[in-house]
């Protein structure tokens, strides 16, 4: 897990369990993405919430979700910092 710590001192992350961010405050936890089936069954990772695109064509829903992970990472954890 990826935590930055803004200037400002609010932390940023891609929330997961390894951490109880309780524990440095309290959490404000806001959607970042939505990850949902296309009107063909195949999964997409909409992005537009935080700015991004919508990643298409994934067979899995858990190719869609390490898609979005990985932008997330790429683009919003690290980019806007």
């Amino acid at each position: 897990m990826q935590l930055i710590i803004e200037p400002g001192g609010a932390a940023r992350c891609i929330y997961s369990e390894e951490l109880e961010l309780a524990a440095i405050g309290t959490p404000t936890i806001t959607r970042a993405s939505h990850v949902e089936p296309d009107q063909h069954g195949r999964w997409q990772a909409d992005m537009s919430p935080v700015g991004g695109p919508v990643l298409t064509g994934f067979a899995k829903r858990s190719d869609a979700l390490a898609a979005e992970h990985d932008w997330l990472e790429t683009h919003w954890i690290i980019e806007t910092v």
